[in-house]
């Protein structure tokens, strides 16, 4: 390997591209279950984005068009980008996070729902849902087998083994 590729500056800069290209994956993903999910019971993209910037503006997102909504969806990102740089440093302590990506995918699925639902969501300004039984099944599905899972194998394709 050259020196200039094996250089810590060449190497956050991989980290943190990682980070971003597994974030924006979870990220994505998560949003179009969210906008089709709720889209049938005709909630509209913009309306749910607002919801997700309720947790920093309260009602008040819900006034705010537009903007509120790009808050949202920038929060949105901002969250699974932080959790893809946790899950890369611990990565980096526990290998088998790297070598087992599927499986901890899972796990780090279930940490990730039950920080937001249980710490994150209650902490906020948000109002709480009461989302159906189903909404809750299937959110839990989502970040298990696929928000968890694209973060650990997003970030073990794209992160440097070296790193």
């Amino acid at each position: 390997m050259n020196a200039i590729a094996s250089s810590p500056s060449v190497r956050h800069r991989s980290a943190l591209r990682a980070c971003l290209q597994a974030g924006v994956l979870a990220g994505s993903l998560d949003l179009l279950y969210v906008f089709l999910f709720h889209g049938v019971r005709g909630i509209s993209p913009e309306r749910i984005l607002q919801y997700i910037a309720s947790g920093l503006q309260g009602r008040a997102a819900f006034e705010g068009g537009h903007a509120s909504a790009a808050l949202g969806a920038a929060a949105h990102y901002f969250i699974l980008i932080v959790a893809a740089a946790l899950y890369l440093a611990a990565s980096r302590h526990l290998p088998w996070l790297r070598r087992q990506a599927a499986a901890a995918g899972v796990l780090y699925g279930a940490a990730i729902y039950t920080t937001m639902n249980f710490v994150i969501v209650p902490l906020s300004a948000a109002s709480p849902g009461q989302g159906s039984d189903l909404a809750r099944i299937t959110n839990l599905l989502m970040h298990l087998f696929v928000i968890g899972p694209a973060i650990a194998l997003g970030l073990r394709r794209w992160s440097s083994p070296a790193g």
